[in-house]
């Protein structure tokens, strides 16, 4: 029976968001039809029994050998994190079935790609995204709230109107902090003092628990789902009442845990991509600190990184902590990307899909995250013209009268952020796919990679020394980026003798440590192009083992780490 084409196979993620029983379908169509470089396995059951699949792609795709991570979704409004997710496990398929011509990567790119393993989880929040999908309220990251009751009041989100959605309630007031665009009829902008009236309050569409019938609260974005799962990593994690969104605890929750559970598991992970919306930026590392306390070789690596992402998506790419924190001097604490890089060493970054910004033709002020507070009156009308003109309206819905049962005459509609401001329109999700993955995929090349260069034999009165060289090819170095070192899981390279028919004069030669191994690559901005003191590394990136051996017979040699997976060879004597 033919293998079905990767095109027969897609659901339609690059121009659709998926729903969960979709995602689900599209990993097991690919499992089923590419078992031999595939694994689809669940590390984590959501709350409402949804599974967080999690798709390795490689050839024998259970062997170690060092791994990159795509996850999206975290966030559950974050929809084209899960689409660009899958569209890169697609584009890895398609390099293992020599199907790469679209893809415009040199060969030996290629090659080096098809020896890399890559863990995909393209949704790391089922039911928060569901929850998007289906009603479009307002979701963090999870639709659940297990905190013990204290009677306060608050706004319950959901469908009062019966049409399925969960959108946005507005009432007139004197004191409302808002007002009708006239440019824009239906679009509530910020009120000046030029402005007439009628004024608006806005609250999200739902109902007050323990309403005293007087004092309407203030909404709050996890008022009724209080957990952020980006916020429930074990590096930094503080408590709710210094952290928003942290959980009762770190890893509190199956989703987050699940991925905590599993990268532990996988120390070989070396890059690990955390796919969000919205902004069209890469954040990386360090979220804590300055520039000039981060290890200035890891730097330099995420410079080439920043050089792809800005060539081939014309994102920036900014400093956590430098252009990204909500408020100054503030790290965000319990973040994924921050325990990705901290604490299992790898390359971590944050990619804010959908430049929004740019399309409203926003500069950028001095630090990045201040766009997201400068979106000015203008520049909102701007966005409900084009979302009407080339978004087919999907943002800015009629408002529509209703009786509400607590607060009497409102009117629901009017804001479904969804698609066009949470995420993409859908005619430009594709090209978003395509560019991430060219950038994600030169990450995956800089994989360290082990080869036994070279075996010398020396026999003389019925002993045999065997010399074995062992050279680390690849961009990085065994270690991944140069801060993993000083991590405790981060092994160096080894290797173990067994003998068969013949015998170790030294049983002490049997496990050998040969250290790290630096790679060739040392990223961007290091001097080392200027010609001024010719000279490079010494052979840093090679290990050498000896064996003294009785006998005839043969050695098993098998050389590797935790982090580089093993390479084996047999040595006849």
């Amino acid at each position: 029976m033919p293998v079905p084409s990767l095109a027969d196979l897609s659901l339609g993620f690059r121009s659709a968001y998926l729903d969960h029983a979709d995602v689900t379908r599209q990993l097991r169509a690919w499992h089923e039809a590419f078992p031999e470089v595939t694994s689809l396995t669940s590390i984590a059951k959501s709350a409402e029994g949804r599974d967080v699949w999690l798709l390795a792609i490689g050839r024998d795709p259970e062997r170690v050998r060092p791994a990159v991570w795509v996850g999206g979704n975290i966030h559950a409004a974050e929809l084209a994190g899960s689409s660009v997710a899958l569209s890169i496990a697609e584009d890895v398929l398609r390099i293992h079935q020599d199907a790469a011509d679209v893809l415009d990567l040199p060969p030996p790119m290629l090659e080096r790609i098809r020896d890399v393993l890559f863990y995909v989880v393209p949704r790391i929040s089922p039911d928060g995204a569901e929850t998007v999908l289906q009603t479009a309220r307002t979701v963090r990251s999870v639709p659940r709230d297990a905190r013990v009751e204290r009677g306060k009041p608050r706004w319950i989100l959901g469908d009062i109107d019966g049409n399925g959605l969960a959108l946005s309630m507005r009432i007139p007031d004197p004191g409302g902090e808002l007002v009708e665009a006239p440019e824009y009829p239906g679009l509530l902008v910020e009120r000046t003092l030029e402005d007439e009236g009628p004024f608006y309050k806005v609250f999200p569409e739902g109902m007050i628990e323990h309403f005293d019938g007087k004092r309407i609260p203030s909404p709050f974005f996890l008022g009724d789902n209080p957990i952020d799962l980006n916020r429930n990593f074990p590096w930094s994690w503080s408590p709710s009442h210094e952290q928003v969104g942290a959980g009762p605890y770190a890893a509190s929750e199956p989703e987050s845990r699940g991925i905590v559970e599993f990268a532990t598991k996988h120390p070989e992970i070396f890059a690990w991509l955390d796919l969000h919306t919205f902004g069209g930026v890469l954040i990386r590392p360090l979220g804590h600190a300055p520039d000039s306390k981060m290890n200035q070789e890891d730097l330099a690596i995420f410079r080439q990184l920043e050089s792809w992402m800005l060539e081939h998506t014309g994102y920036p790419t900014v400093s956590g902590y430098e252009e990204f924190l909500y408020e100054p001097d503030k790290p965000l604490k319990g973040d994924l990307t921050d325990y990705a890089y901290n604490q299992r060493g790898a390359i971590g970054y944050v990619v804010e899909l959908w430049d929004l910004f740019k399309r409203l033709g926003m500069e950028r002020p001095p630090k990045f995250a201040q766009l997201y507070e400068r979106v000015s009156r203008r520049d909102l009308i701007k966005l409900a013209w084009w979302d009407r003109d080339e978004n087919e309206g999907r943002s800015f819905p009629p408002w529509k009268p209703f009786d509400h049962p607590q607060l009497g005459r409102v009117e629901i509609g009017g804001i479904d952020p969804r698609i066009g401001i949470w995420n993409p329109p859908l005619h430009e999700l594709a090209p978003i796919c395509a560019s991430q993955s060219q950038v994600l995929l030169r990450l995956a090349a800089m994989a360290p990679k082990l080869e036994i260069a070279a075996i010398n034999r020396v026999s003389l009165d019925g002993l045999t020394r065997v010399d074995v060289t062992i050279r680390n090819v690849g961009y990085l170095g065994t270690y991944g980026v140069p801060s993993a070192k000083q991590l405790d899981f981060n092994e160096p390279v080894y290797a173990v003798a067994y003998a068969e028919g013949c015998e170790l004069v030294d049983l002490g030669q049997t496990h050998q440590t040969l250290g790290h191994l630096d790679g060739w690559g040392h990223g961007l901005h290091t001097g080392a192009n200027l010609p001024a003191y010719p000279g490079t590394r010494g052979n840093t990136h090679t290990g050498f083992v000896s064996y003294l051996i009785r006998g005839t017979g043969s050695l098993e040699l098998r050389v590797g780490s935790c982090r580089m997976g093993f390479v084996t060879t047999h040595v006849s004597v």
